[in-house]
Formats: structure tokens, C-alpha cells, sequence
């Protein structure tokens, strides 16, 4: 039988505190397919929420993408596979537009 390449995050929350940080989260609202994003083109709502999030550093501790194959944004950075993808030139000019 294959086993999953997913691997539960390391942080231990207490009960309910995974709500606390996400209804803080600036990509509160934000469809699905802008969060768990594959492209960058896709992702750039979720990447320009994260540039004035207040728990950027919460959400990369906890979703711990490097440790799960995560496919989407977090921390402020578009991850494929639990690897950070290189923001192109383009989408580096995006986010500047935005700010």
C-alpha cells in the first residue's frame, strides 16, 4: 500500500487556537483556488493578502509547508510540493503595484 507524502505539522495548537490565527489571516474570504494556488497567476490575490497580513509568520509555522507537500500560499510565499516557488519578475511587479 502506498503511503502519502503528507505529513502533519510539528506545532502543537491548543483546542481552537487554529481559528484564532486564521480569522486574523488577511486571506480570510479568499477563494480556495487563490490560496492553494499552483501558478502564480493564480496565487497573486492570496501573495498580495499576505503583504499586509498580521499572522504571516503564524501561518508558515503552522501550515509548515516544507514538511507536508504543500501545493498553495503561505507565509507570504507560493509553495509547490513543499517547496518555495521563485517569484517571476512579473509577478514581483504585481506586488509592488499593489502595495
Amino acid at each position: 500500500m502506498p503511503t502519502s507524502p503528507y505529513r502533519p505539522s510539528r506545532v502543537d495548537l491548543a483546542p481552537g487556537e487554529h481559528t484564532d490565527w486564521q480569522t486574523s489571516a488577511a486571506c480570510t474570504g479568499l477563494p480556495p483556488s487563490a490560496v492553494f494556488a499552483r501558478t502564480e497567476r493564480e496565487a497573486l490575490p492570496a501573495l498580495r493578502a499576505c503583504e499586509r497580513c498580521p499572522v504571516r509568520a503564524r501561518c508558515e509555522e503552522v501550515v509548515a509547508p516544507a514538511e507536508n507537500w504543500f501545493d498553495g500560499v503561505s507565509g507570504g510565499r507560493l509553495w509547490r510540493n513543499g517547496r518555495p516557488v521563485q517569484p517571476s519578475s512579473a509577478t514581483h511587479a504585481a506586488l509592488e503595484v499593489a502595495a
